[in-house]
């Protein structure tokens, strides 16, 4: 049997899709999905068997236009992302279409792809008329040689097997890369970590999401086959561990039930989650921060 393996990188802007096509291609939940933009900090790769081929799906940041270190690292990775896989699928919004960052996108992805291949999927189609999607489809084509075009939900799942089953056959040659039960390459306490940050993610609103991180500082695996799993929430300012609390914390509460819900439901056990709330003003400027989310941190503001 001649097996196939490789890396797939998707790209797009903010909120195009991406962490929701992984998902839907993996099967199962490893990149975390809000209606939030730049949710997606680190490179999430997701293993999915198609056939003979093993996919590996690198889910990178939303590409946009950097303003602080942190967005400078996300996109650094997003691109660096791109740069290290053997395909890359360009996601855009059908009914955004041709925006000023799929244009900065575009104008990048000669240099990015060199001579790799990348395909084209129009996420969200059931959000507009089939002759938009066509004068779109058009559109882009014009702009850039993509292999192959795709019309998708990612969401609801249309037109995903198809794509699924074309990138299968466009994998190299080669042996499967990772064992064939495992699903993301990323170690637990940073899927924990991760599924924590989008329970605050959904709860909180405004600027405050972007200014958090999570951590899992303590994992203990326990006789009765449950798992203690302590995590620190990192906010900028005492404010905001103030909203983070909620009125007799009651909003830590709540995330934390929800977070214990879910890993619970994806580490098929008993989980015992703990969650403290510290002030670090400067947890953006420190580079063991970054490393922990897996991008880099590069100097200079």
């Amino acid at each position: 049997m001649t097996t196939r393996a490789g890396f797939i990188a998707l790209i797009g802007e903010p909120n195009a899709g991406k962490s929701t096509l992984l998902n839907r291609m993996v099967g199962a939940k490893v990149s975390i999905v809000t209606h939030k933009v730049q949710t997606t900090r680190a490179r999430i790769r997701g293993v999915a068997i198609e056939g003979d081929s093993q996919l590996v799906f690198v889910d990178t940041p939303g590409l946009f236009q950097p303003r602080r270190r942190l967005d400078r690292a996300m996109v650094a990775a997003a691109w660096g992302g791109a740069a290290d896989a053997d395909l890359i699928v360009l996601l855009v919004e059908a009914h955004r279409g041709i925006t000023e960052g799929v244009e900065r996108i575009l104008e990048n992805l000669a240099d990015v792809a060199g001579n790799r291949r990348v395909a084209l999927a129009i996420n969200k189609i059931d959000r507009v008329q089939s002759d938009a999607l066509l004068g779109l489809t058009k559109d882009l084509n014009d702009r850039y040689p993509f292999a192959e075009t795709f019309m998708i939900s990612a969401e609801k799942g249309h037109g995903t097997d198809h794509l699924r089953q074309w990138l299968a056959g466009e994998m190299p040659e080669g042996p499967w890369l990772y064992p064939e039960d495992q699903i993301a390459d990323l170690p637990l306490r940073m899927i924990a970590a991760e599924m924590t940050r989008e329970k605050l993610t959904l709860r909180l609103h405004q600027e405050l999401p972007y200014q958090l991180t999570v951590e899992t500082e303590k994992w203990e695996e326990r006789k009765d086959g449950s798992a203690r799993i302590d995590q620190v929430v990192y906010v900028v300012r005492d404010g905001h561990k103030g909203i983070l609390l909620g009125k007799r914390g009651e909003t830590i509460k709540a995330v934390g039930q929800a977070a214990r819900a879910e890993l619970e439901e994806f580490l098929d056990r008993k989980v015992h989650l703990f969650l403290q709330v510290k002030v670090r003003p400067n947890w953006l400027e420190e580079s063991e921060r970054y490393s922990e989310m897996g991008l880099e941190f590069k100097d200079g503001n």
